[in-house]
């Protein structure tokens, strides 16, 4: 028997760096200093705070848009988010040691990535919130793109509900300076995963129901709800 089929599998390389499951104090500094730069160029609004868990498993999904949308999320929220990020974000050495510590881990788009799932599974079992954006990628003023069924399989697998945030205006960071960028984030209901609902569908659910609070041209793909389809 080939010696090579007996080998141990292969430890991925992100194993050896150091993650966060809870939150720290260089985290809580890191995101004052941010937050202050960002006054700069934003004004922010928060509506629906009401539906904020605060304590226990969440998932926060939302439209993506820019790779600044985390920033005005966590600004919005008391509880820190552990992100997902693409992973090209991370090769950087000192963007990686800042994403690192501001509770954030990569993900190798355009493949199952195993690694991210479980590093995602393991946020939520420490009870934290986590991160997510289900197009997988930024829509660059398209609208919604068809999502990625990653959310809802780590919500059903977790028993844990979905809270989605709807962003706008992280488009216009840095077009209309020295003027600040008006940023709303809606925070909607939590979507809870129903009795043998599947991945793909709750998808649709969360997508959908997404789409409602996002202005027509935003909607994309999700602009017109399938006839019969239950929320």
């Amino acid at each position: 028997m080939d010696t090579a089929t007996l080998a141990a599998p292969q430890i991925d390389p992100r194993d050896r760096k150091k993650y966060y499951f809870a939150d720290t104090p260089q985290r809580r500094l890191m995101i004052a200093v941010i937050r202050s730069l960002f006054k700069v160029m934003m004004k922010m609004e928060v509506t629906g705070l009401e539906n904020f868990p605060p304590q226990g498993p969440v998932i926060l999904a939302a439209n993506h848009v820019t790779n600044f949308d985390v920033f005005p999320m966590q600004f919005a929220l008391p509880r820190p988010i552990f992100f997902m990020g693409k992973a090209e974000l991370f090769r950087n050495p000192l963007l990686d040691l800042l994403l690192r510590n501001l509770s954030g881990f990569p993900v190798n788009r355009g493949e199952k990535d195993q690694w991210a799932m479980r590093h995602a599974a393991k946020v939520l079992q420490h009870g934290q919130m986590l991160g997510m954006f289900p197009e997988g990628t930024r829509s660059k003023g398209r609208g919604l793109a068809v999502a990625k069924t990653g959310a809802a399989r780590l919500a059903i697998e977790a028993d844990c509900p979905i809270l989605l945030a709807a962003v706008t205006g992280s488009d216009q960071f840095f077009k209309r300076f020295p003027h600040r960028a008006r940023v709303q984030i809606e925070l909607l209901p939590p979507l809870a995963p129903k009795p043998g609902e599947t991945p793909l569908a709750l998808t649709d659910r969360l997508m959908f129901t997404l789409a409602q609070s996002l202005p027509e041209d935003m909607r994309g793909v999700y602009a017109k709800m399938p006839a019969g389809f239950a929320m």
